[in-house]
């Protein structure tokens, strides 16, 4: 294995974030996961890009190609590169002559890729597409917050009789909750909302998408594309979901609890308090 020159990111990111609880804002650090866009290539033909965290990055190498059954054993990866750029990593991989020949056959045969995520994505570039700038002139108080919260858990009905289904919803303040699906797969339910509120004829810039997950650059992505100018999200974000809400305009709010929740981007959004005055 080589290491090609450039820079992969730490695993683990500090970022500056807004904490509220009890209605008292305080400004700290917290430590967040970092994304990055990892493309899989072999013999110079990209075959899927996956977000992940840059770590053990020639074990992901080898755990995704048998996996997928591009590599029967590891020997079969005759030479692994590791290639840092712009906007990810590329794992770069020589393989060895028969099983190239059996690459080549399968991605012949590939339907549509299945599962989640970025999987089956040609480009480091359209993973980390540029995204619209949101816009809107919601504010929010932390009471909304929390009323939004309670409604979408109130929602939850496959979650209530099943259990580990995340759910997505969409709140408006006038109207309360629009919408709430629910899956097994968390960006599948961030999708459903987003087709909810289409066909409603929602302006999502007047709402807050709710997550029961946490956040990663996909969800970002999708809530930028259905113009939606607040997440809500129960756990925390990773440091390119942060970057890219900031980057598309997005308040992102995440550990959102019982007893508070954090701000990550675009505060100016959420209503502080105003002090009593003390004659």
């Amino acid at each position: 294995m080589s290491v090609g020159p450039g820079h992969i990111p730490e695993p683990i990111a500090r970022v500056r974030r807004l904490a509220v609880r009890d209605h008292v804002f305080a400004s700290g650090d917290r430590l967040v996961p970092e994304e990055t866009a990892i493309a899989f290539t072999y013999n110079r033909m990209t075959h899927a890009v996956m977000m992940a965290t840059p770590a053990d990055l020639e074990d992901f190498a080898v755990g995704f190609s048998l996996a997928e059954g591009i590599i029967a054993a590891p020997s079969d990866i005759r030479d692994l590169e590791i290639v840092a750029a712009d906007l990810g990593v590329e794992l770069r991989m020589d393989l060895a002559a028969e099983r190239n020949s059996v690459f080549i056959e399968r991605r012949r045969h590939m339907a549509g890729p299945s599962g989640c995520g970025l999987c089956g994505l040609e480009s480091l570039g359209e993973a980390m597409r540029q995204l619209p700038k949101v816009g809107g002139m919601l504010r929010l108080s932390s009471d909304q917050i929390f009323d939004a919260l309670d409604a979408l858990a109130v929602g939850q009905k496959f979650n209530r009789e099943a259990r580990a289904i995340h759910a997505a919803g969409f709140w408006e303040p006038r109207r309360g909750l629009v919408a709430v699906r629910e899956d097994v797969g968390r960006h599948n339910a961030v999708d459903k909302v987003a087709g909810a509120v289409a066909r409603q004829g929602v302006v999502a810039s007047d709402g807050i998408v709710l997550m029961t997950s946490r956040v990663s650059i996909e969800m970002v992505q999708k809530v930028a594309i259905m113009g939606a100018s607040v997440i809500v999200a129960v756990s925390a974000p990773t440091a390119l979901a942060i970057r890219t809400a900031d980057a598309a305009g997005i308040t992102l709010i995440g550990v959102a609890r019982a007893d508070g929740f954090e701000i990550f981007t675009r505060a100016e959004r959420i209503l502080r308090p105003v002090a009593a005055h003390v004659g």
